[in-house]
């Protein structure tokens, strides 16, 4: 790594280090949630809520495997941070060479087994059989990108361990840009395969970037003499419980998915809608709980516990201030907003009652996160993947099942939904604080 372009969060002022890693990082994943939105925007306005309804199916498969992506190259991001904070270039070269040959063999064999199971992935999420062919058609074609995603997620994470966050941003606001003139072209002609397409070609342009970017600048050296077993171990430690943490909310969306598919066609466009917007708030939580994995994970590396506690402090009260004042907006103007995805009246409504319930439960959701952030910092995955499966798990989906059982119908979904954040943001201080007593880390927690 370019030594000019890596920061080092072990000195300085927390507050401002963290606010200058996070923003690009949150302006990174805006668009990430512009360029995914914006399938929706055309296919909603140019095609119908059949097809919204189609695309929403198809999403919780795709969901998942972004998700098992983010999780496998934040793994690489919490081993790597570590050892950048230790100022060990041995292992840190080791680890950088042997995750890269790792990522295109995983890359490659997940996309394959999702384009020769997409007929039984949507048989399972029980796929209506009046937007199952355009839901079939639209999974397929958008996995065939997969590798390219993968890889673009490693490259960001291995570059946000040394506090390289920029490059991510202006990548994805190229491709967002280049999305929202492809889609229509490509949907007028071809449907909703027009919008898989539009969005692979997006896909193939954003690695071009992420590549030639790193080859110019010289960001990395990946030596494959430097593949490394012992390397490889640890990632695995790091990744497996990584992988399931990010990948437990898109399994917890799928079986959501399959329950509001009980209640037809126009409840899934509804759901659909609802989770686009949604995205709006769980992103700030999501760069909160990368960055503060980085700058933790630097200052575990260098045994400097009081500077991680006050990233966390930090990154608490930023999170809270945000999503206190977006949660507001998207709740107030909800039907205005599924209006743009071409929402009739009855799907704004039903826009309208989710947000109305969840509300608070966003707030709640970035506390959790900002704490899983440092207990992945602190080389703990495996402590923030229980935490993951006791918040969507345990509480999330049965209680999901039986609230939806009763008169509450949809609004018991939601309900559960909200129970399991409150219940998640519980659950996460409280183990946190046995997590550091046991590892007699004096931490001082009074914040929270």
């Amino acid at each position: 790594m370019n030594n000019k372009l890596e920061k080092n969060f072990t000195t300085g002022n927390t507050t401002k280090k963290l606010i200058g890693v996070t923003i690009p990082l949150l302006i990174a994943f805006i668009f990430s949630m512009a360029y995914n939105i914006v399938d929706s925007l055309w296919v909603g306005n140019l095609l119908g809520e059949k097809a919204m309804a189609a695309l929403t199916v198809s999403m919780p498969p795709i969901l998942l495997t972004i998700s098992i992506a983010m999780g496998a190259t934040n793994g690489v991001a919490i081993l790597l941070s570590k050892y950048i904070g230790a100022k060990d270039k041995e292992n840190e070269n080791k680890v950088i060479s042997t995750s890269f040959i790792a990522a295109i063999i995983f890359s490659i064999s997940l996309t394959t087994i999702c384009e020769v199971g997409a007929k039984t992935i949507l048989n399972l999420l029980n796929t209506p059989s009046e937007i199952y062919s355009m839901a079939k058609d639209y999974l397929i074609l958008y996995m065939i990108g997969y590798v390219f995603v993968f890889m673009y997620l490693y490259f960001t994470a291995v570059l946000r361990s040394f506090g390289n966050t920029t490059m991510q941003m202006i990548s994805i606001i190229a491709c967002t840009i280049l999305n929202l003139i492809l889609d229509p072209i490509f949907i007028n002609k071809m449907g909703l395969r027009g919008a898989a397409i539009a969005t692979l070609l997006s896909q193939v342009i954003m690695m071009i970037i992420m590549i030639g970017y790193i080859i110019k600048k010289k960001l990395i050296v990946i030596d494959f003499k430097l593949f490394d077993k012992n390397s490889l171990k640890e990632l695995a430690l790091k990744a497996i419980p990584s992988i399931i943490q990010q990948s437990i909310p898109a399994i917890s969306t799928s079986f959501i998915t399959y329950l509001v598919s009980v209640f037809g066609v126009l409840p899934i466009a509804a759901f659909g809608i609802s989770g686009k917007l949604e995205t709006i708030l769980f992103y700030p939580a999501m760069a909160l709980n990368m960055t503060i994995t980085t700058c933790t994970g630097q200052c575990f590396g260098a045994k400097n516990i009081k500077k991680s506690k006050e990233y966390l402090k930090s990154g608490i009260l930023l999170g809270i201030g945000f999503l206190t004042v977006l949660t507001i907006i998207v709740v107030f103007f909800s039907k205005n907003l599924a209006q743009i995805f071409g929402a009739g009246e009855s799907v704004k409504n039903l826009v309208k009652v989710y947000f109305s319930i969840i509300s608070v439960g966003y707030i709640f959701n970035v506390i959790t996160n900002c704490i899983l952030g440092a207990i992945n910092g602190f080389g703990k995955p495996m402590s923030a993947m229980f935490l993951m499966i006791f918040y969507y798990i345990i509480v999330r989906m049965p209680l999901a099942k039986i609230l939806s059982m009763n008169k509450l119908g949809l609004d018991g979904i939601w309900t559960a939904v909200l129970i399991s954040h409150i219940a998640a943001s519980i659950a996460s201080i409280f183990y946190f604080k046995i997590l550091l007593k046991k590892d007699n880390i004096k931490f001082d927690m009074e914040l929270i």
